[in-house]
């Protein structure tokens, strides 16, 4: 794939500690730069940070898709196929909760897919996904 500018995007966390187990220790992610209310977080050489917001929860809906209730909105990362499973099995032993465990949609099809959602402490709802081709990622 060709190189893509990184994306920023600043997400609302009710407890920072929690914030820096989940994307730190959890996801793996590196910490950047802190104050006493944010946190950066290397999402893969993308900038997400973690702002304290005291009782925001993010989920606005779900919307219905291949029988599953996606939460919306959503972020996330598409991997390959092997770092795909690999971060599965650290938020299994992680003992993460999954709002759609990881499962394949589409086999044998353009957009064969990896995907999975779950939540952060704050409720912030995550996709990761990975492509058997991701020269397909947009494939009809």
């Amino acid at each position: 794939m060709a190189v893509r500018p990184a994306f920023h995007l600043a997400i609302p966390v009710d407890d920072l500690p929690k914030a820096r187990e989940f994307y730190g220790t959890v996801l793996g992610l590196a910490e950047g730069r802190s104050a006493d209310a944010w946190v950066d977080w290397n999402f893969h050489g993308h900038q997400v940070v973690t702002h304290v917001v005291p009782g925001a929860r993010a989920e606005a809906g779900r919307n219905p898709v291949d029988g599953h209730d996606v939460p919306v909105p959503h972020f996330g990362l598409v991997l390959d196929v092997d770092s795909f499973q690999e971060l599965a099995g650290r938020l299994r032993a992680a003992g993460t909760e999954f709002v759609i465990e990881p499962y394949q949609r589409f086999p044998g099809e353009p957009g064969e897919q990896w995907t999975m959602f779950l939540l952060d402490p704050a409720g912030n709802a995550l996709e990761f996904k990975a492509f058997r081709d991701e020269t397909r990622l947009f494939a009809k």
